[in-house]
């Protein structure tokens, strides 16, 4: 169990944000559409929105029953809490976007700030609470950068890119975010074996930005995931804004990240296995081999997240199950825990 734990932050969070990206299909060909735009349409229109330019405020809420995590006490100041915090409560986001290489991201807590600030080939994090930065140099100016799934568009686009044949899909062009009339894109699964009810893309009528992403749980009357604008602007934000310097006193950690070669070699990492189709995918990682034992504050994490199942421990979520097994792998996917148990003694 060890031996797991270090995938605890790199594998529940994306796995939380991904229940329909693990699959998440789409169309095999466009569904009835409405007089304006079809589905293929809209979701072309999707894809010429990464040069949009805006600035906007983001509301992200999540009922995934989760434990909200203590503000005191072990693993509170780790960063493994500090992602898991961004799927156990509501947080406002300001963001700020001119093009793929300018991004500006500013998650807005009570008497704190969390920033991700992209300028080219230049990336800052910096947390105000801890008065730390983070800086990191891309391998050049238009290479990709993940900044998370802040924003409605970081999520639409990997649910897009994820579509495979296995969903219903429907759209109308009765949505309204921000002010802004909106197609809305709603995924239905066609399995039943899967946690997730349905995914709705509100996009822009205008400018084909996605404005709002809402992921219903199988059972549950609240969204389970939830990110959307609140309020918006297209004027390109002035090019300050995607400057940033650190405070004076500020830890400040240098990273960088290596041009690929064609010699380099991953033969050292764990690569992932996918059993199952569509809505049904479990993703598994095998084990890594001997790692360092777990600090208490991981372990105390670990105990408050998951429970006892056999062969492990698992995180069930309104939306994904993440079983971490005894003797190392890491089985994730939109799919009950025993479905995960069962893939794992296989």
């Amino acid at each position: 169990m060890k031996k797991s734990v270090r995938w605890l932050p790199a594998v529940i969070a994306p796995a939380i944000v991904a229940a329909a990206v693990i699959a998440v299909p789409a169309v095999a060909d466009a569904a009835a559409a409405p007089p304006a735009k079809s589905a293929e349409q809209v979701l072309a229109l999707i894809a010429k929105s990464a040069d949009a330019h805006y600035s906007g405020t983001v509301r992200q809420s999540s009922s995934l029953g989760l434990p909200q995590l203590p503000a005191t006490g072990a693993g509170s100041g780790s960063a493994d809490a500090a992602v898991l915090d961004l799927l156990t409560a509501s947080h406002t986001v300001r963001v700020f976007a001119d093009g793929p290489g300018k991004q500006r991201l500013q998650v807005l807590d009570s008497l704190a700030e969390r920033d991700v600030v992209r300028n080219g080939a230049e990336v800052w994090g910096y947390d105000s609470k801890q008065n730390e930065a983070t800086h990191l140099t891309l391998p050049s100016k238009s290479a990709k950068a993940d900044l998370g799934s802040t924003t409605p568009g970081d999520l639409a686009t990997k649910l897009v890119e994820a579509i495979d044949p296995s969903t219903r899909i429907a759209v109308d062009k009765s949505a309204s975010v921000a002010g802004r009339p909106a197609y809305r894109l709603t995924l239905t699964p066609k399995s039943a074996g899967t946690l997730v009810a349905d995914v709705t893309l509100s996009v822009d009528a205008s400018t084909g930005l996605p404005l709002k992403v809402v992921v219903d749980a199988k059972g549950q009357k609240d969204p389970a995931f939830s990110v959307g604008f609140t309020s918006i602007d297209f004027s390109a934000p002035a090019a300050r804004t995607f400057e940033f310097t650190p405070s004076k006193g500020a830890k400040v950690t240098t990273e960088s990240t290596p041009e690929p070669s064609a010699h380099s070699s991953t033969e050292a990492m764990p690569r992932p296995t996918v059993t199952g189709t569509g809505w049904d995918s479990i993703v598994e990682l095998p084990s890594a081999g001997s790692v360092p034992a777990p600090d208490p504050s991981q372990t105390a994490l670990l105990d408050e997240l998951t429970t006892a199942v056999d062969g492990g421990r698992a995180l069930q979520t309104s939306l994904v199950s993440v079983l971490l097994t005894s003797d190392g792998r890491v089985l994730a996917g939109a799919v009950p825990v025993s479905a995960l148990v069962t893939a794992a003694a296989q």
